[in-house]
């Protein structure tokens, strides 16, 4: 992939440098070496102020303002370069790219052209030979000449252009002949689409000016199929990148109590080897945090990681989902058929977070994968080998799960290799603290917040609760309590502490309202179906499954209000 889009940046006309947030370059095709005299060997890696002299692209990481059809000397020629940010798809400024070409040649072209029939055959034996698409227009804006290049580009033949008005080309925008014989004065970078396939280019325009008078205009026009083809490559790199990243290591979780240096030591241990971990604990006790980790500490860590929520995804989807299928497999399919997960993360590690919510049918497969160690896509009559590092998770009791025959015995042997039990919070309440210092530090970042400290009576608040949403939900609580901080407060104290719902341990209680005061019959029903679905969760273990059954509501529905209620 990587020589791919070096090829394709090499055979670019224009030259193209890139730098990473660090400000070194990543990006130096072989225009860019012809154009600075730098060699790639030299420029990538190296701080872009270290090779080019005058370049702004630290500006533009700066500022993430986009800096277009800018002149400029560069040693002894003239560019006009595009200078933009990099955003990723989260919004971030990942870098920053220069596109830029010579047009010495141009302007040169245009100030040395004194007699446009006098030096046509000169002027068409020239641009005939160029790769770039050039026309070329009298002075009343009708088509003179164009090069085999502009065929090539627009599809535009020279019957069809000679002799006709500059404009026939264009299928969306103003014609940059036109503006330059209007105003006689050079137009750069103009975005237009041309061509019966509405091909988008970018137009550059200069006039011909003999004895001060304008007896027509050359363009210059380059397609931005290529350059938007190299911008694909780039997203589809990125994306690839994204999805071979765990973001977490041990480093990252957080807590020195006896049960979780247990936890983490145990887990530690697990990732210099290649069995298979089920990470057992509550709904919200830091499971996906612990599955990255591992990956992140094993030999494994520089290869796909892919997390698969086995509840949220249908069960008539999660089988192509996990192990792909093939063209006509079913109606839908997709042409070419589809790379299923276990596939895509071969050589690296799968996570299978809430594996207690897979059907039987699922289940079957699966442990044909963990036995055999290859997939069979839907559709397809041969096996494909794979190598895998499995990791599950779940917060379901398996083990009453294979009494009832809800999931499989000799799965559970298969995925039960090493089990590590993460514990909930309520039992390590030692760990609040350094919890949420680090919560809030979180948040000053994120709320642009600058709270120092927490008060002692706010702590005595957080520690008297048992948290049933562990982590989750404790960080949910900071977040709205930082909230309520003003900007120049540095503590943060009992009086900023959003009300704590505390969820009943005996299935015979009562339901406490959320708030002693009156609320209308629209949130009284809201804040009771709130609690009742928290309660029915806790009846059953936070087993979504089993509380969409107790509630007879479908899982999907299920999913929807325990996001639109907030519930950890």
């Amino acid at each position: 992939m990587r020589k791919d889009i070096e090829k394709i940046l090499d055979a670019a006309h224009d030259a193209i440098i890139a730098i990473d947030k660090d400000e070194n370059i990543t990006i130096f095709n072989r225009s860019a070496e012809r154009l600075t005299g730098q060699k790639a060997s030299y420029a990538i890696g190296s701080p872009v102020e270290d090779v080019i002299d005058n370049t702004r692209l630290p500006i533009i990481l700066k500022t993430g303002i986009s800096e277009l059809n800018q002149q400029q000397p560069l040693r002894d020629i003239i560019i006009v370069t595009n200078r933009m940010p990099v955003i990723d798809d989260d919004g971030d400024i990942i870098g920053a790219i220069a596109i830029f070409r010579d047009i010495s040649e141009m302007v040169d072209l245009a100030e040395r052209i004194t007699n446009l029939n006098q030096i046509k055959e000169t002027l068409e034996a020239t641009i005939t030979a160029t790769q770039d698409a050039i026309s070329v227009v009298d002075a009343q804006g009708i088509g003179i000449l164009i090069n085999p290049a502009y065929t090539r580009m627009t599809g535009f033949v020279a019957e069809q252009i000679i002799g006709k008005d500059c404009t026939v080309d264009l299928t969306e925008g103003e014609s940059v002949h036109m503006e330059v014989l209007r105003t006689g004065k050079p137009v750069k970078g103009k975005k237009l689409r041309v061509g019966p396939q509405r091909k988008d280019v970018i137009a550059e325009a200069a006039p011909i000016i003999v004895k001060g008078e304008i007896k027509g205009s050359v363009a210059i026009i380059h397609d931005l199929t290529e350059i938007n083809e190299i911008y694909k490559q780039l997203d589809m790199a990125k994306k690839i990148i994204r999805n071979l990243e765990a973001k977490y290591t041990f480093d990252d979780i957080i807590g020195t109590s006896d049960l979780m240096g247990y936890a983490v030591e145990k887990a530690r241990m697990a990732a210099e080897t290649p069995a298979t971990v089920i990470l057992r604990g509550e709904s919200g006790t830091g499971k996906e945090l612990f599955a990255h980790a591992i990956h992140n500490s094993s030999d494994r860590k520089y290869a796909q990681f892919i997390r698969v929520n086995c509840a949220a995804i249908n069960e008539g989807l999660l089988e192509s989902e996990l192990f792909g299928y093939e063209e006509g497999a079913f109606t839908g399919a997709s042409k070419g058929g589809k790379v299923g997960l276990f596939e895509k993360a071969n050589g690296g590690t799968i996570f299978l977070d809430e594996i207690g919510e897979l059907s039987l049918n699922i289940q079957a497969k699966l442990l044909r994968v963990l036995q055999e160690k290859e997939i069979l896509r839907v559709g397809a009559n041969k096996s494909i080998p794979i190598d895998v590092r499995v990791i599950t998770a779940t917060n379901v009791n398996l083990e009453e799960a294979v009494k009832q025959k809800r999931f499989r015995m000799d799965l559970y042997y298969r995925i039960n290799v090493v089990p590590i039990d993460i514990p909930a919070l309520r039992q390590h309440k030692e760990d609040i603290l350094e919890l949420v210092k680090h919560m809030i530090n979180k948040f000053n970042l994120e709320y642009g917040r600058n709270v120092q400290e927490i008060s002692e009576g706010a702590l005595r608040i957080i520690s008297a609760y048992d948290w049933p949403g562990n982590v989750r939900e404790l960080e949910n609580f900071i977040g709205r309590a930082m909230i309520n901080i003003k900007m120049q407060e540095i503590i943060l104290t009992e009086a900023h502490l959003p009300s704590i719902v505390y969820r009943q341990s005996h299935k015979n209680e009562a339901l406490h309202p959320l708030d002693e005061s009156i609320l209308s019959l629209e949130e009284s029903v809201k804040n009771f179906e709130r609690q009742l679905i928290i309660r029915t969760l806790e009846v059953n273990e936070y087993n979504r499954e089993a509380t969409a059954k107790a509630l007879k509501i479908s899982l999907r529905t299920l999913y929807y209000k325990i996001k639109a209620y907030d519930i950890v």
